[in-house]
Parts: structure tokens; sequence; C-alpha cells
């Protein structure tokens, strides 16, 4: 893949919002690419349904909400952003949070942000948009973690590998960054482990890219925390993987380590469904 030149970065009253701002300005000057930093939340009506039952007045304190909803959030992304030339606003979509995913066909990378569910601004979005997002987008995505501090991406970067669709569009996507990379590493669990981590080094190796690879035992059912566990031994600052889950009965359904990366990651993610 080519160095991302479009991103599209998510903005909401997270206390993580500055954070996502600033890595993406780090990204744009790395990459030579431009962000536009689009405002997404659900509207204070939908927050606050009952507010139907009242006067004009309620309506009139629901977009009083919202307008300092998005007071707060071009707020955070000036501040932060630092004037950047390269970093765009653009204003709130009129379906948002559902519009996100369509308007991200239109990027080469997003930048999202792992949910916090004891942050206040969580309500402002439903608790499966970052996955679904993925899903109905199809575009590669750096998800943040909601605590400590993010530092330079991709010094080292941690392959969750496996032969599917998915981890190899995680792996195309992250190809700028493992060819910047000072080392990268591969995993993968299962019987047939050896043989697709030799696959993947021939493959990287063709793209200039010099990878370690790691076997990691039997696949179980916490090989998310097993991932999380081998990148804090490695000092990795960069997981790549695929994104696993489909829609059902109007629930999304996600694969084990892709649940439990979403909920525990501890370092910045690149996935990709």
């Amino acid at each position: 893949m080519q160095t991302p030149k479009t991103i599209l970065l998510h903005l909401d009253g997270s206390a993580r919002t500055a954070e996502r701002v600033k890595v993406a300005r780090q990204l744009a000057e790395a990459f030579d690419a431009e962000v536009t930093g689009l405002p997404c939340t659900i509207s204070a009506l939908m927050r606050y349904p009952y507010a139907l039952e009242g006067a004009a007045e309620a309506m009139a304190i629901m977009q009083e909400l919202d307008k300092e909803c998005r007071g707060k959030a071009h707020a955070t992304f000036m501040a932060a952003g630092g004037g950047s030339p390269r970093l765009h606003w653009a204003e709130p979509m009129s379906d948002a949070p559902w519009g996100f995913a369509r308007r991200a066909l239109y990027a080469d990378l997003l930048i999202l942000g792992q949910r916090d569910g004891d942050d206040p601004a969580a309500a402002e979005l439903p608790p499966d948009f970052l996955p679904s997002v993925l899903v109905e987008s199809g575009r590669p995505a750096l998800v943040l973690p909601y605590a400590g501090p993010v530092a330079p991406i991709g010094r080292t970067v941690l392959v969750a590998w496996k032969e599917s669709r998915e981890a190899a569009r995680a792996v195309s996507a992250a190809l700028p960054w493992m060819k910047r990379a000072e080392s990268v590493h591969a995993v993968s669990y299962g019987e047939a482990a050896d043989a697709s981590l030799h696959g993947l080094q021939d493959y990287l190796k063709g793209q200039g890219v010099s990878v370690s690879v790691h076997s990691g035992g039997p696949e179980g059912s916490d090989a998310g925390e097993h991932l999380l566990s081998r990148a804090a031994d490695m000092g990795a600052d960069l997981l790549v993987m695929g994104c696993y889950g489909h829609s059902r009965a109007r629930e999304w359904v996600w694969g084990g380590a892709t649940r439990s990366i979403l909920q525990s990651m501890t370092l910045p993610v690149l996935m990709s469904h």
C-alpha cells in the first residue's frame, strides 16, 4: 500500500480527542498527507428522548447542548492541531453517527479512539461505533487506546498474522510503518502457524521489510490477551491485525481476539476488516 494521503479523523467530546488530533498531525507530516477532522456524535435529542415530551424550551436546550459539543470539539481540534495547514475542519453530518462509515469510504486511513465507558462523553456515540465503522467501511483504521501516553508510532511493530483477507489487508495498510520501523515482528497461532509465518516473511521480504517470526502456540480464546502481553514484552508501539466481525439479528458479533483488543488495548492498533 502507498502511504496514506487522505486521513479521516474522528472528533468528539472525549478526553482523548486531543491525543488523536496530535497523532493525526504527526502522521500528516510524516506521510505528506491531508487530514479531515470530522465531528461525529449522537444528537442530544437522541440521547435524551424524553425532551420530546417537553415544551419548545426543552428543544432549545437540546440544540444548545449540540452547539456546545461541536464548539468543544472545534476548540480541541484547533488547539491540538497547532495551526497545521494539513488539518482541515469539516462540519458535522446531518446523519451522524451512522454516516461516518460512508464518509470513511473516501479516506485512505481512519483515526479512531477506543471507547472509554468511564468518560462522560462515551454517551455521545453508540457502544459499537468503532467496530461498526471498521466493518461497514472496510477502511484501515489506527485505533488509539483511551489510557496512557501515545509514543511515536511505528518504531517497533507487531503483526498478529493469520491467513485471512482481514489480516492481509491490515498488513498491506501497515507497510508504510513497517518500511520505516526499527524492528518488525509477527506472531501467529495454531497448527499451521510456522508455515503461514514463513509465507508472510517471504512476502514482506519482497516489500523490503525484514520480519522476525514467532509461533504463539495453540489458538485459544485468550489470543487477544496473549497479543497484548507479547506486545508489552517486545516494547511494541503498534499492533497490526485484522478486525473480525459480522452483523446478526441487528447485533454485532465479534471474534474473540477482536473483542478483547477493542476492550483492553494498551497500544495503538492498526485494524482492517
